[in-house]
């Protein structure tokens, strides 16, 4: 959304970005003249008595009332711009705003928060029916939709009669390789406190500052990689209930397991960015793990910092699995825009995004991802294996930037709703 913002801001629109606090938006977004950001702030309701449904019941009309209030105090925008899910109820609160103020009401659509709701409650849980159908029919009264791909676009026309446009996710112009001087600067800052960043070795001639990574010649300003240099595999999550990492701790069991048993294959760094409700249980299976090869670190960065993070990785892995099997994971994306090839796991529409072969690999479960990751890293310095190819052909594929594309979606779909 904050991509949204800027985009309306570079076409000349005073923007308010309305939401809850959470990471520090990127400098682009802080220093911009024409982007007012106003937060919310966390509704927490005293109501402890009567069924959960009650007190569910409680806290969305506390924060239908919030939202209403901040959007009836901000000046009158032309349109307002919704992203759903988290959609309950902002959907009903925000429509209701754009009658009162005469704005145009745009929904971009992500996922359903009713598929979400699911995987806590189950499928048919009252509250998650009535999701369903809250979500169905205040969607519908949108002026206009945006979807992130065909396979929702088409499941909005079909079941829920709501025509909407794709605005495929595409990356920001900050993510993109990134160069050894950044990278080298970036493992600095990270071996301060995470040891798998630090330098292997202690006997390091006085001209030279290393990490595990990278070492500069101090005398010559030049950086260049360590030799015999782990290999950086790199993941993010919001850590729900949605992406199942105890795959990816079996992969890397198993990938330990290769080169005990003698298989020439690189150790391995893998670091994980990200917070959320499942990381604490994460990291207590992570602790209680044994290897000699690979290690795991869970990281929180800056915004400045994630995309130097990306560009710097040898491979990514993506556990994403989407709820309604209609929406594509954002952090591949962002992957693909540093030019860094990745293996993810399957589901329905996960094709429109990663081409099986060509920028990464598709998995189903642990044994798949642990035999692609040996596949990947064989070979793991010469840049003629199969994953200098998939990098190659992320470079010639030139993905199309996120101004650009929206550029070429949202300026007509503005246009056309005046």
């Amino acid at each position: 959304m904050l991509y949204h913002t800027l985009s309306f801001a570079r076409h000349g629109f005073n923007v308010t970005a309305v939401g809850y606090p959470g990471a520090k938006p990127h400098q682009d977004v802080l220093n911009n003249d024409k982007i007012n950001i106003v937060y919310l702030t966390e509704v927490m309701t005293a109501i402890k008595f009567g069924p959960k449904i009650f007190q569910y019941g409680v806290k969305i009309f506390v924060q239908t009332l919030q939202i209403c209030y901040v959007l009836l105090k901000i000046d009158a925008p032309s349109y307002m711009l919704l992203q759903n899910p988290p959609g309950l109820p902002a959907i009903a609160a925000t429509w209701a705003v754009c009658l009162l103020r005469g704005s145009k009401f745009i929904i971009d659509w992500h996922n359903y928060g009713y598929t979400i709701m699911s995987l806590t409650h189950g499928d048919h849980h009252p509250i998650v029916l009535i999701a369903k159908w809250y979500e169905r029919f205040f969607g519908k009264l949108s002026d206009s939709n945006l979807c992130v791909t065909e396979a929702m676009k088409e499941d909005l026309r079909v079941n829920w009669n709501i025509k909407a446009i794709t605005l495929y996710d595409c990356p920001p112009p900050i993510f993109r390789e990134t160069p050894l001087e950044l990278q080298h600067k970036l493992f600095k800052k990270l071996a301060n406190d995470f040891a798998p960043f630090k330098a292997r070795t202690e006997s390091v001639l006085s001209n030279l500052e290393q990490t595990a990574f990278t070492e500069l010649n101090i005398g010559t300003g030049n950086v260049t990689h360590v030799r015999g240099r782990p290999a950086l595999l790199l993941s993010s999550t919001s850590w729900t209930e949605d992406e199942d990492f105890s795959i990816l701790l079996k992969a890397l069991e198993e990938y330990e397991g290769f080169i005990m048993s003698g298989v020439t294959l690189p150790p391995l760094v893998c670091a994980i960015t990200g917070k959320g409700p499942l990381k604490e249980f994460y990291i207590h299976q992570i602790e209680k793990m044994h290897f000699k090869y690979v290690h795991i670190c869970t990281l929180w960065l800056e915004a400045e910092d994630y995309p130097v993070l990306l560009g710097s990785g040898d491979l990514g892995v993506c556990l994403h699995k989407s709820t309604s099997g209609l929406d594509l994971p954002m952090k591949v994306v962002d992957m693909f825009g540093c030019c860094l090839p990745v293996c993810a796991i399957d589901f329905q529409c996960l094709h429109e995004l990663v081409k099986h072969e060509e920028n990464g690999l598709i998995f189903k479960n642990s044994h798949e991802l642990a035999e692609q990751l040996k596949l990947l890293f064989t070979d793991f310095h010469n840049e003629k294996n199969k994953l200098g190819l998939f990098k190659r052909n992320l470079k010639e594929s030139k993905m199309v930037q996120w101004d650009e594309n929206w550029d070429k979606t949202m300026l007509p779909l503005l246009a056309a709703s005046n």
